[in-house]
């Protein structure tokens, strides 16, 4: 069958070069891609946000299966614009409803669902311009830090620890003020969990799961855990820390709950669930939802899975997915994630990458990488995930 697989960072490479491993897959098309993609499949200049550019190009090519990588199109409803539309409705979509991305679109709608299906998470309020006054009167009198979170979609930077009360109502209301735009047109006013984090992932036909291997990214650019925050510098899995007997806790408390919530309220979900998690003295809570596969964890994930992907993704569609199991590779995965100088603040483009081609023990993935003739040339802060599988940890991350 012909794939369509959204999106142009370092998921998507990671995600295609799995699928076109597949006997399923007769042609993988990538929109837009970049320059990894384009030596899996056909990149094509179309904006995952376009849809119905994408529902003719789909027609055109007779496209069985529509994988989507970055959240904007699940936000926005792309499941519904395709069902909604008869010449469309065939096509398998990988990534729920408009409702059911709204568990990643609005971390207020999160909130409540989580409170209303029991699932352990930190307290909060929610406050909007309306209630200003109460909100500033709210942190006021908050523990510190204080988390704030803009209610939307904000490229993931809508998110401030605040060490003083000052801090947290000048930041409180610079977003209601526009900081992260319509995004922060409700603030969720959070506690401050002290933890170790790590992600769980699902795939889910919004009845049944399969359980796919956890990962934990690290965020900030320096060594030792040190600087900026960054949108992932690299990832391992599985997680050392993370045992059976934590698992049990994640499952019976957070991802069943999860999947009875949305079966209870009708939501059409088929596709991934991202679980964020924190453990508190041996419990784990739910930061966030993301309703796609992370970045960088894809790049460590994928690889750790024997089993035919694209035949998972199936059985999501055709009712099989209760009767089928995960094999993964038991030996680490990490991936080391290269940037360009000066990131996460202002950096250059176009900078020339060589040696990819020299390297024999990792898997490469590119991510803000474009291709001009037989140049590569860097084309954003992340720019290629290094992805190395060894019996521990530490001679991963040496290869």
């Amino acid at each position: 069958m012909n794939i369509l697989l959204l999106g142009s960072g370092g998921r998507e490479h990671a995600l295609a070069w799995k699928i076109v491993q597949s006997p399923l897959c007769d042609e993988l098309f990538i929109a837009p891609g970049n320059a990894g993609t384009a030596r899996c499949g056909t990149n094509i200049s179309l904006s995952p946000l376009d849809f119905p550019a994408l529902g003719r190009f789909a027609l055109d090519k007779e496209i069985a299966m529509i994988i989507v990588g970055p959240e904007d199109p699940l936000v926005q409803g792309i499941w519904d614009f395709f069902h909604g539309d008869p010449r469309l409705q065939h096509i398998r979509v990988i990534g729920p409803s408009r409702e059911g991305a709204r568990l990643e679109g609005s971390k207020a709608f999160a909130k409540v669902f989580m409170q209303a299906h029991n699932i352990p998470t930190a307290a909060y309020r929610e406050f909007s311009a309306e209630s200003r006054q109460a909100g500033i009167d709210y942190i006021r009198q908050h523990t510190l830090p204080v988390v704030l979170k803009a209610d939307g979609l904000a490229a993931g930077k809508g998110v401030i620890i605040a060490a003083t009360h000052e801090e947290a109502i000048t930041e409180f209301e610079a977003m209601l003020s526009g900081k992260f735009g319509d995004a922060g047109a409700t603030v969720v006013v959070e506690q401050f969990l002290q933890g170790i984090e790590f992600s769980a992932f699902v795939l889910t036909d919004g009845r049944h799961f399969l359980l796919l291997p956890e990962a934990k990214d690290y965020k900030r650019i320096g060594e030792q855990d040190t600087g900026l925050n960054t949108g992932g510098m690299g990832a391992v899995s599985p997680v050392p820390f993370v045992d059976a007997t934590l698992m049990d806790k994640v499952l019976r408390r957070i991802i069943q709950p999860t999947i009875a919530g949305i079966r209870q309220r009708n939501i059409h979900y088929q596709g991934f669930i991202f679980f964020g998690l924190i453990v508190v003295n041996g419990d784990p809570f739910v930061i966030e939802y993301n309703c796609r596969l992370g970045d960088p964890e894809t790049e460590v994930l994928i690889p750790r899975i024997q089993d035919d992907l694209l035949g998972h993704l199936l059985a999501v569609h055709d009712g099989s997915l209760a009767q089928a199991s995960i094999s993964p590779d038991p030996r680490t995965a990490a991936t080391l994630m290269l940037v360009s100088g000066g990131y996460p603040g202002t950096y250059d483009k176009g900078k020339l990458i060589s040696g990819v081609d020299e390297v024999n023990q990792s898997l490469v993935f590119f991510a803000g990488v474009r291709q001009d003739g037989d140049a590569l040339l860097t084309d954003g802060g992340r720019v290629i995930a290094l992805t190395s599988l060894a019996g521990h940890v530490r001679d991963a991350i040496r290869i």
